[in-house]
């Protein structure tokens, strides 16, 4: 039986071999199907995986309450003077810490101030915040120490600088031990020294996570919260021509840690109810978890694998047509090499054995070809788009793509092939013998 089904391959690989190109071509379709599937799944799975780098860059188990500036009317919006009061409170930050399944809560706030050095200006938001803000944002120190209790309780003019500030302040020289001028001299200011400054986040500018970090660490400078509302109060005053705008916000952030990823979501719906009895029906603040990126990103995940997927199978179904078509045209041409097998006591099923090997033969290799094109165009493509564009877009070749497609792919041969072959099998030896 071993030598009867090595004779047989061995043939139907002799008579693909005798018709290279046309055997090349019938494998195309699944070539190209296989290699659209894994790269299309490759797309998806480096999205996803991408969210789950800023997932843990951000926290998984974070939520994040910030202020939202609520919509005006038109005649509002046209005032020359304006005083805006929203936002969250400090009575707020009170009932949420009083929430369960928390861990930690942290609060921040953003004075809107300019960030100086001698004639340099820092493109930076200086934020007051408190010390469990460093393990909250994960943020990692490069040198020096985070702000301490015993800043906030000394009211100590100190401050850390992301990765960003540090080098447009201090482009050439350590920021540790230098001072930075918080405000503008005759409206408020604060010299403040530097004891630390943070390694860059990594968070991609342009994506969901980069987003939902409206204070991007990178750019921001932090200070104690006591000194931030001792030196500047409550108000942000913005000046433009002929017109100014005073804006009452006690606090910009909340940060919140829940104590198990589990438990993220329900926290973020309590927390968003409990901030809703301060405000009532006023839509000024937003409650979101990192978690939700994840979320999103898979879905969006399955929804891309499920087209693109369903599109690349079409074209492993057109490559079945095809496997199919050459396979009857092939079976037409070799009518009397048929009859003469039948003559010589082949049966029905060792014709439809070798039409069925050589169909499988194609899909087999057509499969692996796609395999080996499509992890290296997946491979390839980010550095691709990386030299054109200068963006970051990963991919990820998955297993179960690889293995799924390559045996669909034989599936696909067996299935377009078994109709030629029993057609094969079910001529008359005496027709098939007359055949010319």
């Amino acid at each position: 039986m071993f030598n009867f089904l090595f004779e047989t391959f061995r043939l139907g690989v002799k008579n693909l071999r005798l018709h290279k190109l046309r055997s090349l071509l019938t494998a195309l379709g699944i070539i190209f199907g296989v290699a659209a599937v894994i790269i299309m799944v490759a797309i998806g799975e480096g999205a996803k995986r991408e969210a789950m780098k800023q997932v843990e860059q951000l926290g998984a188990r974070n939520i994040v309450i910030r202020s939202t500036r609520p919509p005006e009317s038109q005649h509002a919006s046209q005032r020359t003077s304006r005083v805006l009061d929203y936002g969250i409170k400090r009575a707020d930050l009170e009932r949420i810490k009083t929430l369960p399944h928390l861990l930690t809560v942290v609060p921040f706030r953003d004075t809107e101030q300019k960030v100086v050095v001698g004639d340099i200006k820092a493109f930076a938001n200086a934020v007051g915040t408190v010390p469990d803000a460093i393990t909250v944002i994960n943020l990692q120190l490069s040198e020096g120490r985070f702000i301490n209790q015993v800043d906030c309780d000394n009211l100590a003019p100190v401050c850390v600088l992301g990765h960003l500030v540090a080098r447009q302040l201090f482009p050439y020289e350590n920021a540790l031990g230098e001072q930075v001028l918080v405000g503008t001299s005759g409206r408020g200011s604060i010299l403040c020294t530097v004891i630390g400054v943070l390694e860059p986040t990594g968070l991609r500018v342009g994506s969901e996570g980069a987003a939902m970090v409206q204070l991007d660490p990178d750019k921001t400078l932090y200070f104690p919260l006591p000194v931030a509302r001792a030196a500047f109060g409550d108000t942000n005053v913005t000046f433009s021509a002929g017109s100014n705008e005073r804006k009452q916000i006690e606090l910009s952030e909340i940060w919140l840690q829940a104590d198990r990823v589990e438990n993220v979501e329900r926290v973020a719906s309590i927390a968003e109810n409990t901030m809703k009895i301060g405000h009532g029906e006023r839509v000024d603040f937003e409650v979101k978890a990192p978690i939700q990126i994840l979320r999103a990103a898979e879905r969006q995940a399955r929804m891309f694998n499920f087209i693109l997927g369903g599109i690349a199978s079409f074209a492993l179904v057109v490559g079945g047509i095809g496997i199919m078509n050459i396979m009857l045209a092939s079976v037409t041409e070799r009518t009397r090499e048929i009859g003469i097998r039948r003559a010589l006591g082949a049966k029905r099923r060792h014709i439809t054995l070798q039409f069925l090997i050589e169909t499988t033969v194609i899909s087999l290799t057509g499969g692996l070809i796609g395999i080996v094109g499509g992890w290296s165009i997946a491979e390839l493509l980010p550095r691709v788009v990386r030299y054109f564009s200068h963006q970051h877009y990963p991919t990820a070749v998955t297993s179960w793509s690889v293995i799924g497609s390559f045996l669909v792919s034989i599936l696909i041969g067996i299935g377009f092939g078994l109709y030629p072959a029993i057609v094969a099998a079910r001529m008359n030896p005496i027709d098939a013998l007359r055949h010319e």
